[in-house]
């Protein structure tokens, strides 16, 4: 059954047709939505298909996502060469470009992967094309790199080692209607572990993907018998967007939208070459990276302690929208053009958290949210994953918060995160795990 009547048949014809004629143009590609009116989250329309260079580019600066400058699984040292430089305060926009559809277990060939479900060449992005096809910065081995596009480093003036780098989203916008959300073999909440072990809790039986479709052994990737699911784009009646999912032959199953980065970090570890292991672009560290929290999109800001002279920001892993936890392995993947204020806030001075000066810390117009990773390191040093650790320390980090910044007692702020604020599971799948709080400033 190919894409076209798989979508007729989990929407039903009435729905599909609707989704169709969203689109707003005669011979538009059948499985695909158009981008509605308005977001969820407030975004305006994207211009249709935001290839390269059109559409509305809002920041003073604008970076693209070329093959010879991203990088394609790993993050930048603390001695990378930037690719742009821009003063404190100014903004920027970044076209990001999803890994989901240029991946070798899907063929490395976007084109052919997406023509499967619908999406015509005109609605692939260029860029993933150029990288799916002439990246060569560094060899690809499937099962040793990140699957993450890296774009940057961007070096901002002025920010030295024990500053803050002040990240405000101001936009996160979709560049195509569609998605992939996927689940890898040994990866996920509930992978089957080296050597053929079960993870404690769960039985063999109840490994995902199944244990009895994991091709691994035959070393081909396009054999690994991983899953990856197309997810369209849905306009509602008020504009508002939603992935939609097949639930059984006929029905679906609609989520909203919420456009965020999965990855924003500032370079944190030196290293000798560019694949070097504390560059994967999986885990996160103190420098942020993967972090995979969903409340960062648009209005939201990132603090993050800096380590390098110009920061060395970078953007990756866009998502359109994720559930806490992550737990197949993937969001709903997506490209996202987002713009950014980056803004240096030195050391002492105000305008920052205290706990960011040393640690990922995140906000929102209704939150604080102080942060907590189980290896803040990432994979220097060995890598531990126990969702347990970033726990205490997200409690540890907003203790602090709470008692250096809100002025309160120590024992009452332990006393009022128990009774009123939420801790909730950032991602289990990052080989670093995350935890983070949600402190209502409602409550002050």
């Amino acid at each position: 059954m190919d894409g076209v009547q798989k979508l007729k048949d989990a929407l039903g014809r009435r729905t599909f047709l609707q989704a169709i004629a969203a689109v707003g143009v005669g011979g538009a590609a059948a499985g695909t939505v158009a981008a509605p009116a308005a977001a969820r989250s407030g975004n305006s329309k994207p211009g249709g298909i935001l290839q390269p260079g059109t559409g509305r580019i809002d920041g003073r600066h604008y970076v693209r996502s070329h093959p010879d400058e991203v990088r394609w699984g790993y993050v930048p040292s603390t001695t990378s060469e930037p690719i742009l430089r821009m003063r404190s305060g100014e903004t920027v926009t970044v076209d990001t470009v999803s890994h989901e559809g240029i991946l070798e277990d899907q063929g490395r060939d976007p084109v052919s992967w997406f023509a499967k479900h619908g999406v015509r060449r005109s609605e692939v992005l260029t860029d993933a094309i150029a990288i799916a096809r002439s990246y060569d910065r560094t060899p690809r081995n499937f099962d040793v790199d990140g699957p993450h596009v890296v774009t940057g480093p961007i070096h901002v003036s002025g920010a030295e080692p024990g500053d803050v780098l002040k990240v405000e989203i101001l936009s996160a916008l979709p560049r195509v209607p569609y998605g992939v959300v996927s689940s890898r073999h040994g990866k996920g909440a509930l992978p089957r572990l080296a050597g053929g072990a079960v993870p404690a809790g769960i039985t063999e039986a109840e490994i995902m993907p199944p244990v009895g479709t994991d091709g691994r052994p035959t070393g081909d990737p396009r054999r690994y018998g991983n899953v990856s699911v197309f997810t369209p784009v849905r306009s509602g009646r008020r504009g508002e967007l939603s992935g939609v999912l097949p639930r059984g032959r006929k029905d679906s199953v609609a989520f909203p939208l919420n456009p965020f980065m999965g990855m924003m970090g500032v370079a944190f570890a030196t290293a000798p070459g560019l694949t070097d292991p504390a560059l994967n672009s999986i885990p996160p560290t103190l420098g942020g990276g993967n972090i995979d929290i969903n409340l960062l999109g648009k209005d939201a800001t990132f603090y993050l302690p800096v380590f390098a002279e110009g920061a060395l920001f970078y953007v990756g892993d866009p998502h359109m929208a994720m559930g806490n936890g992550e737990v197949a392995l993937t969001a709903m993947e997506g490209s996202l053009r987002a713009t950014y204020r980056l803004t240096v806030i030195k050391k002492g001075r105000r305008g920052a958290p205290s706990v960011a000066f040393g640690y990922p810390f995140a906000e929102t117009p209704e939150a604080w949210v102080p942060i907590g990773l189980s290896d803040p390191d990432g994979s220097q040093n060995g890598q531990g994953s126990d969702l347990d650790i970033a726990m205490r320390r997200a409690v540890v980090n907003a203790l602090d918060f709470l008692e250096h910044d809100l002025g309160m007692n120590r024992a009452v702020a332990y006393a009022y995160l128990s009774a009123a604020a939420n801790f909730e599971v950032s991602q289990v799948v990052d080989r670093t795990v995350g935890v983070h709080a949600v402190i209502p400033k409602s409550h002050f």
